[in-house]
């Protein structure tokens, strides 16, 4: 739930990673939700060809959560699958995928220590496959807990002489926000950022379960502002984590020869469009993302503009690790951005997408999406129901005005949302680079 404005709140991952590697000015996810963001990440797929549409909270657990993922043959094939197979020792420390309940250890997985809850404290954790019980206690908070297990799982893959992956995933800043103890108050007072659309005063051009909310009173705002609060607070402790990352490698020699990436699974709406909370929009708080890149070959302190996508970890940590990419990879390697090539042919634009949300009953969530977002800063955007939202980000920013005309529609944009709604594979990176 960390959008791309939540890294100011994390200095040290700022200078340890970007200051010392890359920035990716225009890094996105194509469905801003949990579960299927991570999906992509795992299969480097559009969640149109992995399935995973939902959380899986019920009654939709055939169409998302882990239920899916698993159902759909994709714990047989993903990336640690990949990796696993290209010699590397396999790391999960953290989030797995949401309803994850099994107490089996998923196949190319050599370290396993996961979970599904959202709790900092008072919660299970499948270590290896022995469920184990975490109180309480300061040395039980979860992102203190997994910032060792990750430390310990650096030192024992270098002491073994394999090259190895970690997919390390925090829930901070997830609600219900509780910060480390050592970092309650960091940040009393602290209010969310008023942007331009926060608390939109009009909102007769959006999409209809929009123009019935109702403008966020004083008790609203109090209530997000101390949501916010504990956000920044909860980034704290995740971002020692990221520190104790960076000196593990440096202490045991593999700090040189590892690639570090940093970014999030979707982002969280605070009062823009007077949304007050939750993501699955297609709006900037959404999808767009923070990402880092430090590692070897990447010049400190760089930044890119280009377009990428989490349907891109895949294939770039294969790419890296040598390993064969799938034909069924949407995404596309960032080694060449890495490496500061300017001459390749990059994506204008991706997709957006959205199936059913899992919270039934909920208008605004029922509805799927598809739209579209290009590198020039459009973005256009359909709703199942026939609504239509056209926005021009250079000249609108914080996506105020709705531009779509019925009488004279963007063609363009139209006809190559067709093309990325139903790709696969080359043809989606076909679409992506041009009509």
């Amino acid at each position: 739930d960390m959008r791309k404005d939540d890294l100011k709140y994390m200095p040290k991952t700022a200078r340890l990673l970007g200051t010392k590697g890359m920035q990716f000015k225009n890094a996105f996810v194509s469905y801003g939700l949990c579960c299927p963001s991570r999906a992509t990440i795992l299969t480097g797929q559009y969640t149109h060809n992995n399935g995973v549409w939902t959380n899986g909270n019920p009654p939709n657990t055939t169409d998302g959560g882990w239920e899916a993922f698993k159902a759909r043959g994709h714990e047989q094939d993903n990336l640690a699958v990949r990796l696993d197979d290209a010699g590397y020792s396999t790391g999960l420390l953290g989030k797995y995928l949401n309803q994850y309940r099994g107490k089996a250890v998923p196949p190319h997985w050599d370290r396993w220590f996961a979970t599904s809850t959202f709790e900092y404290f008072n919660y299970d954790i499948n270590d290896n496959g022995t469920i184990k019980h975490f109180g309480t206690g300061e040395r039980d908070y979860l992102t203190d807990v997994l910032r060792r297990q990750t430390q310990q799982f650096i030192g024992n893959s270098v002491a073994g002489g394999r090259p190895f992956f970690a997919y390390v995933a925090p829930i901070a800043p997830h609600g219900p926000q509780i910060p480390a103890p050592r970092d309650q108050h960091t940040f009393d007072g602290l209010q969310v950022s008023r942007l331009g659309s926060f608390n939109e005063e009009v909102v007769s051009d959006k999409p209809p379960w929009i123009q019935a909310q109702p403008i966020l009173d004083d008790a609203r705002i109090a209530k997000i502002d101390a949501q916010h609060e504990g956000r920044a607070e909860t980034l704290q402790a995740l971002d020692e984590l990221v520190a104790g990352v960076v000196n593990k490698l440096k202490n045991v020699g593999a700090l040189e020869n590892t690639y570090i990436v940093f970014t999030s699974d979707n982002g969280q709406h605070s009062g823009e469009h007077r949304i007050p909370d939750g993501k699955a929009q297609p709006y900037e708080e959404s999808i767009h993302m923070p990402l880092l890149v430090r590692g070897p070959g990447i010049e400190a302190g760089s930044t890119t503009d280009m377009l990428a996508l989490n349907t891109d970890f895949f294939p770039t940590f294969t790419d890296l690790a040598g390993a064969t990419t799938p034909e069924y990879v949407d995404g596309r390697s960032l080694r060449p951005l890495l490496e500061g090539s300017t001459a390749t042919t990059w994506r204008t634009a991706f997709l957006l997408e959205r199936g059913i949300h899992p919270y039934p009953g909920l208008s605004q969530d029922a509805e799927p999406l598809y739209g579209i977002r290009t590198s020039d800063g459009r973005k256009y955007v359909e709703y199942s129901g026939g609504f239509r939202e056209l926005y021009d980000l250079n000249t609108d920013p914080f996506e105020l005005d709705n531009s779509y005309d019925a009488t004279s529609p963007p063609v363009d944009l139209a006809t190559r949302l067709e093309a990325l709604k139903g790709c696969a594979g080359a043809t989606c990176r076909a679409a992506e680079d041009g009509p």
